[in-house]
C-alpha cells in the first residue's frame, strides 16, 4: 500500500500543509502553479478590488479552463496515436502481403527457370539425335 505523504507549501504568500499519496516534489509543482495562476490574475486590472469570493472563483475557473483545454489536447493526442496505430498495423499488414506476394513470384520464377533448364536440355537431346539421324 502507498505511503500518505505531507509537505508544507506556499501558496499566495501563506504556509499550508498538503497531504496525500503523492511525493512532496508533486505537491510543491502544484504549489507553484498556484502561484502562478495567482500572479496571473493579480496582474489583471480591476483583480485587487474584488471580493475574496469573486477572485476565489475566477481562480477556479482558470484552472477549470487549463483542465479542460489540456483534456481537449489529450483527447487529440489519443486520436492521433489510435490514428497512428491503425495505420501501423496496416502498414504491417500490407508489408506481409507484399512479402507473400514476393515469395510467390521467386516461386515462380524458380519454377519458370527450372522448366527452361528441362526444355534446353531437352532441345540439346533432340538436336543430338537429329544430327545423329542427319549422318
Amino acid at each position: 500500500m502507498a505511503v500518505k505523504n505531507t509537505a508544507q507549501v506556499i501558496i499566495g504568500g501563506k504556509i499550508i500543509t498538503l497531504g496525500g499519496y503523492e511525493s512532496s516534489e508533486y505537491f510543491q509543482q502544484v504549489a507553484n502553479y498556484m502561484n502562478r495562476k495567482l500572479s496571473e490574475l493579480s496582474e489583471m486590472p480591476g483583480y485587487s478590488r474584488q471580493p475574496m469570493e469573486t477572485k476565489h472563483t475566477l481562480l477556479s475557473l482558470n484552472i477549470t479552463d487549463d483542465y479542460f483545454k489540456a483534456r481537449k489536447q489529450v483527447e487529440t493526442y489519443e486520436q492521433d496515436l489510435q490514428q497512428k496505430d491503425q495505420e501501423m498495423y496496416d502498414l504491417k499488414h500490407e508489408l506481409i502481403s507484399l512479402k507473400m506476394q514476393m515469395e510467390e513470384a521467386r516461386k515462380t520464377e524458380q519454377d519458370a527457370i527450372d522448366q527452361k533448364n528441362r526444355l534446353e536440355g531437352k532441345v540439346k537431346e533432340l538436336e543430338k539425335e537429329l544430327d545423329e539421324m542427319l549422318k
